[in-house]
């Protein structure tokens, strides 16, 4: 299976987080994933394609040209895909995906998922999406969520559409015992000044 990895590319983090992307790292290579990540040479991004490698697993990397220019291109992965911008990058990597975890990160991982979740909500893919919370590190994301779904922003049901997981073993377990959630329309079907909430 080819997970799709989004998470951070700063190496001036907590070694907690770089510890739990090496476990994702040997776990997804010794049940035989690839990883399909940004491509990056630092921070969690390399630590988690270095963990894959090291052992035995299959590592592709898509990275915009700009990045690459910077001499940020993981120039060990055994497939490097360049792409002309982050958008090209975003649909190469969202097309090639049979699953999508979300590793720590800034506002480039959190822009990437949320466009995942985002296409799961209009129907265009049904790829499992979960969130790997090393140290409470969604918590006040997914406390969002929930004011989101309390104020009638997105339907309740759409909570079935990703997971959250502590551990990288629970992560992959999620993954690999997927079962598709009951899909509905985006849209509330109501008369706005005759929705009572």
């Amino acid at each position: 299976m080819k997970i799709c990895v989004f998470c951070s590319s700063s190496n001036a983090l907590n070694k907690v987080y770089f510890d739990a992307a090496g476990q994702l790292g040997v776990i997804m290579a010794n049940n035989n994933h690839e990883l399909v990540y940004g491509g990056s040479n630092v921070g969690l991004m390399n630590k988690l394609a270095n963990s894959i490698q090291d052992n035995g697993g299959i590592v592709t990397g898509v990275i915009p040209e700009v990045i690459k220019n910077k001499g940020l291109a993981y120039q060990k992965a055994d497939r490097l895909i360049v792409t002309s911008d982050l958008s090209e990058r975003k649909k190469t990597m969202t097309e090639m995906a049979d699953a999508f975890i979300a590793l720590p990160g800034g506002f480039g991982t959190l822009e990437e998922i949320l466009e995942v979740m985002t296409l799961k909500q209009l129907q265009i893919h049904n790829k499992p999406i979960v969130f790997l919370n090393t140290n409470n590190f969604y918590d006040k994301l997914f406390h969002f969520f929930d004011t989101v779904y309390d104020d009638f922003f997105a339907k309740e049901e759409y909570r079935s559409y990703y997971s959250l997981f502590d551990n990288p073993l629970d992560v992959i377990n999620y993954i690999e015992n997927y079962k598709l959630p009951e899909f509905s329309d985006k849209w509330f079907n109501v008369n706005p000044e005759e929705f009572e909430k």
